[in-house]
């Protein structure tokens, strides 16, 4: 029987958060099947993790395709592997995948991940979007992965409809909304959409912070952040650049547990 874990990350409570499905292997299945348990699962990502010789295999997948990285899905399975004591209280978790080397350490319940900043060039603004947006952005950038638009208010990103339709016409993983937080407890906020790999809207996105973190660092003169991802179901994320990564930290809690026949 394959273990499986259903883990709602970024979040201190049940059901809130970015849900995330953990598929504890002995080996790395084939791509197949770990797409067609994915599309099963229909989470934003389920995470395949596997024994690797100095740490873990990690691959994800949404619902339609394999992704290069992802934040809670990592934290996810790293919870998954403290918790269940795979891994032992303040040891270091090291996931081996496709943006190479990822890991994870533990701090009174506290996950903290070390990802490779992904900073955000300036790049014109897609005329869909322009279209679709409804104001002028203070900054458009874009990295390897997604479009990042700094908006002027937060109410902009609060009261933003999106035509996911039209979202999927820009060539990106996923567009990145942000703006400086009304809420003194949050340096920032966002939102996050990526229609074109299968996710209409993120609830919490990790690895948009590895760009986030580095743009409002740069522009607030601040090595640690807050943010909050103002998605329907929410969550913080704490962030601290060091040395060209940045450390995402944050919660999770376990609402499932169960078994592939």
């Amino acid at each position: 029987m394959i273990k499986i874990f259903q883990v709602d990350a970024f979040t201190t409570e049940k059901y809130r958060g970015n849900p995330a499905m953990i598929c504890l292997l002995d080996r790395l299945a084939d791509n197949h099947w770990m797409q067609a348990v994915a599309a099963e699962m229909n989470l934003s990502e389920t995470a395949f993790v596997a024994p690797s010789d100095d740490g873990f295999e990690l691959r994800w997948f949404t619902p339609t395709v394999e992704v290069e990285l992802c934040g809670h899905a990592t934290l996810a399975a790293a919870h998954i592997l403290f918790e269940t004591g795979i891994i032992k209280e303040g040891k270091q978790v090291r996931f081996f995948t496709r943006s190479g080397l990822l890991t994870v350490t533990q701090h009174d319940q506290l996950l903290e991940m070390r990802f490779p900043v992904e900073k955000a060039e300036p790049v014109p603004l897609p005329p869909i979007l322009e279209r679709i947006l409804g104001v002028r952005p203070v900054f458009v950038g874009k990295n390897r992965f997604d479009l990042l638009v700094h908006v002027p208010n937060q109410e902009d990103i609060t009261q933003f409809v999106p035509d996911y339709y039209e979202l999927t016409q820009i060539p990106v993983r996923g567009i990145i909304l942000t703006s400086k937080s009304d809420d003194e407890r949050y340096d920032f906020i966002s939102r996050f959409f990526a229609p074109r790999v299968g996710i209409n809207e993120d609830p919490v996105t990790g690895s948009a912070h590895s760009c986030l973190a580095h743009y409002w660092a740069s522009l607030l003169g601040k090595n640690q952040l807050c943010a909050y991802q103002a998605s329907a179901r929410g969550g913080e994320i704490r962030m601290r650049m060091t040395d060209g990564y940045v450390i995402l930290g944050g919660y999770a809690v376990t609402v499932l547990k169960g078994e592939l026949l």
